[in-house]
């Protein structure tokens, strides 16, 4: 035994004025910090979604449970659309405690190229039942230009 074990008590025990409850809820602080550490140092999430049309509108779906509206962000162009976020973790369960990990919880983000170009600023998104819906009106402008052909002379 160590002349700081004598002191102190064998390595792993509370030393004196150390309760054990300390030493866990110490211990369960480690825990969580390398549960911080873990997800700090994943890269994004990507989104599943489906895209569909109908007659006046291009359609976003993706299920998002467990995502605030306040933890969105949706940034919309005449050809494409990019959602953000971030599922946040309610409790923090020690990786070694999981079972099964399918669930994706931290940032997140998706960018879609749409078919056509839409109206960004008749563009609505709705978050209901864990599912974000953004429907995008299609632009009404004609795609195709015509120009017409200059005769030059020499």
């Amino acid at each position: 035994m160590s002349f700081l074990e004598k002191l102190t008590g064998p390595i792993g025990t509370p030393y004196r004025g150390q309760s054990e409850k300390k030493i866990m809820a110490e211990s369960e602080k480690e825990k969580v910090e390398k549960i911080n550490d873990w997800e700090s140092s994943q890269t994004e999430g990507q989104l599943s979604i489906d895209v569909y049309q109908t007659p006046a509108d291009i359609v976003i779906k993706s299920t998002i449970a467990g995502v605030r509206p306040e933890n969105l962000d949706i940034a919309i162009t005449n050809d494409m659309v990019t959602v953000r976020g971030r599922r946040e973790i309610e409790e923090p369960v020690v990786k070694d405690d999981y079972f099964y990990q399918e669930c994706y919880w931290g940032p997140f983000s998706r960018s879609i190229i749409l078919p056509v170009d839409v109206q960004t600023d008749k563009s609505v998104a709705t978050l209901k039942n864990g599912v974000l819906t953004i429907k995008l009106p299609k632009s009404e402008r004609i795609k195709t230009k015509k120009i017409e052909i200059r005769h030059h002379e020499e």
